[in-house]
């Protein structure tokens, strides 16, 4: 599939989990499943933008949103970091949700509106094909080692490097 096909239809999905998990008619074990799946499904999509979709699509017209996007991921991993940390009852835990929720979409915006129509000029589908696919096995593979989001508690010190 196109990389930047496959980020798109993952930034619906995402979105849609993060709906999920604010959906109040949930009990709460349904509600940490919830939780639980949209913190994976993030987890997997930053890493796959961060080790192998930006590094392939890093250029001298695309590094300052690259750098940005960079930081907006660690804004993400730190408030996701909180969010498994507290308990789904918590007084905070909708707000902070909300927060994340929030910056998510902001940052598929950013992306789709700014990034993407400058990888398509600098990929050809031959190659955004390619790198879809490497994205799809490295994701996959991060959900078969399970849990992928207890990791991001130890990536919120400073931005992945734009390699």
């Amino acid at each position: 599939m196109d990389a930047i096909e496959l980020l798109t239809l993952q930034h619906r999905a995402l979105e849609n989990a993060f709906a999920d998990v604010l959906d109040d008619k949930l009990d709460p074990a349904a509600r940490a499943r919830c939780f639980a799946r949209a913190g994976d499904e993030l987890t997997i999509h930053i890493v796959a933008e961060e080790q192998l979709f930006y590094p392939a699509v890093k250029a001298r017209r695309t590094e300052d949103i690259l750098l940005e996007s960079l930081e907006e991921h660690l804004s993400l991993k730190r408030l996701l970091a909180d969010l498994i940390a507290l308990p789904l009852s918590a007084p905070t835990f909708d707000a902070k949700f909300q927060v994340l929720k929030e910056q998510a979409e902001h940052h598929h915006k950013e992306e789709e509106e700014h990034l993407f129509p400058k990888v398509m000029m600098l990929l050809d589908a031959d190659a955004r094909a390619a790198l879809g696919r490497k994205m799809e096995t490295l994701q996959q593979r991060l959900q078969r080692q399970g849990n992928p989001r207890e990791a991001v508690a130890d990536q919120t010190d400073e931005a992945a490097p734009l390699t």
